[in-house]
């Protein structure tokens, strides 16, 4: 049985993964892409040579945002929450790895690109995968042959020695359900994708062919699973609004319905997912804001001094949103300090969103029900923004990730107000129209400043478009429109404006002198 590529799923593409490190595409990204080839190379790997394509983003990032922390991270087995990330480095040398990085120009197509070529004392295989934004992964190449693989079911691959008397139409007769292929690339396999591991007497079965060298398989690496025939109520805002004409639900209710039929669980499920998520959010701002302490870091804990000025009335009074700016600023700091946050759409934008629903929701004393409610309704959005645009900086600047952020807040704060689902949308398509061409240029490469204070501008604007919307402003242009065009504008930035380093702040006088001084206290 064929398997479709799935649309988006809330807890896979939109809000998750619960990490540490500054970026979701580069760290949880590239940690999910090591796992899965760590579990191709039966968890054996003496060397590893890492190829990075001049023409992307990584040369000039993968150190800095933490893709060599993420990738080393899952070839040793580690996931997204591990302590051990932050001293990924010397686990490698205890874990008797060798580990080359090459900028090597071989055409790659997607700014996040790595070419990785794994060896143990047994085989060697060579993978390109692509990190494609909010800890999302693909392999789209195993030694030569073409796949797709998004980490979202159970991956069995079966080396061959030769691919002659069809071995994979014998093996078909064994799996019950799955897609089962033949790739021929510098050597045959066949890939077997399942929504379940297969049982131990079909893996035996396999492995007793002639023609078999040997089986690998590869666990699930994201939250939720892709199953076949998957029926979903809607795929965009304009079928939800079909759907929902003689229903009248809420934009959480509607949210609910669509992961409980994407993920193929129960209702009940899709809510406790979100509350357990609101936890960690909850967790994660409380940390921020005992403050917070990071030797490779450029800004101080800055939400300390923002909560002794508003107790001590010393800032302009604004109950709600003061509140939005301290958690939005404890969220980012718990991030720059490798505290645990959920990248919610990213993590580099994992401040705007959460920050602005429970900042609201502290202010008016909401219930933690009340904002996993609001987070439901802000991811719902965010599956229209991954089906239709991307959540990569690299592809799309920083509207990709705080504009995304954005868009989803204002829709969570309609909910969390107690309005409708089309007040919902129209704050959703005035914050997203509100944030067309964000440039992303982190100071000194690092996911910190300007990170914070857009952070921070997104939930403002969130919080204004959602007042507008339940004001009765009119948004005009339709969201699915809005997405459509701002994809457009995203990947027409100029190149240098889209998290490579190469362009505005990036290369400013003084943020070249903060990168020298960090790189100086690395070394010392």
């Amino acid at each position: 049985m064929k398997i479709k590529k799935q649309q988006p799923s809330i807890f896979n593409d939109v809000i998750g993964p619960a990490m540490r490190g500054p970026s979701s595409s580069h760290c949880a990204g590239s940690l999910r892409i090591g796992r899965m080839i760590r579990n191709l190379m039966g968890g054996r790997i003496r060397d590893v040579l890492i190829e990075y394509d001049p023409n992307g983003s990584l040369v000039t990032t993968h150190e800095s945002h933490g893709s060599d922390m993420g990738l080393y991270s899952g070839l040793l087995g580690y996931d997204t929450l591990d302590k051990r990330l932050l001293n990924y480095r010397n686990e490698i040398k205890k874990a008797g790895m060798t580990v080359r990085v090459k900028y090597v120009s071989y055409g790659a197509k997607h700014p996040n690109t790595y070419r990785i070529t794994a060896a143990s004392d047994r085989t060697t295989h060579r993978v390109t995968a692509l990190s494609v934004g909010g800890g999302m992964i693909e392999l789209v190449e195993i030694d030569g042959a073409v796949v797709s693989m998004q980490g979202d079911r159970w991956e069995t691959i079966v080396f061959l020695s030769e691919a002659s008397g069809n071995p994979e139409r014998t093996i078909s007769g064994w799996v019950k359900a799955g897609e089962v292929t033949l790739k021929k690339g510098q050597s045959p396999f066949v890939r077997i994708a399942t929504t379940h591991p297969l049982s131990a007497s079909v893996l035996q079965r396999i492995k007793s062919l002639p023609s078999v060298l040997r089986v690998a398989v590869m666990d699930p690496v994201l939250p939720v699973i892709s199953h076949p025939d998957v029926k979903l109520p809607f795929t965009n805002s304009e079928e939800m609004i079909r759907f929902n004409r003689n229903r009248g639900l809420p934009l959480w209710k509607l949210a609910v319905a669509y992961e409980s039929a994407r993920g193929n669980i129960s209702e009940v499920q899709v809510v406790e997912k979100m509350r357990a998520m609101v936890r960690i959010m909850d967790a994660a701002i409380q940390s921020g804001l005992k403050g917070t302490r990071f030797t490779d870091r450029i800004l101080p804990a800055q939400s300390t001094l923002f909560k002794k000025k508003m107790t001590s009335g010393k800032l302009i009074d604004d109950p709600v949103l003061n509140r939005i700016i301290l958690f939005v600023s404890a969220l980012m700091e718990t991030k720059s300090s490798m505290g645990v946050i959920v990248a919610a759409p990213t993590a580099g934008a994992c401040a705007a969103c959460p920050g602005a629903i429970m900042g609201a929701g502290r202010a008016l004393k909401r219930t933690e029900e009340d904002m996993a409610r609001a987070m439901l309704a802000a991811g719902l959005i965010g599956v229209f923004i991954a089906d239709q645009s991307t959540f990569a900086a690299e592809s799309a600047g920083c509207q990709a990730e705080c504009g995304s952020a954005s868009g989803m807040a204002a829709a969570g704060l309609v909910q969390l107000n107690g309005g409708d689902f089309r007040q919902a949308l129209g704050a959703a398509s005035m914050a997203l129209q509100n944030s067309f061409g964000m440039t992303c240029d982190p100071i000194a490469n690092r996911v910190e400043a300007p990170c914070l204070g857009k952070n921070i501008m997104a939930a403002v604007n969130a919080l204004s478009c959602a007042n507008m919307a339940l004001a009765g402003y009119d948004h005009l242009i339709p969201l699915d429109e809005v997405l459509s065009a701002f994809d457009k504008v995203g990947r027409s930035l100029p190149r240098e404006l889209r998290c490579t380093a190469l362009g505005g702040l990036s290369v400013t006088k003084t943020s070249e002198r903060i990168t020298r001084r960090l790189l100086s206290r690395k070394r010392a």
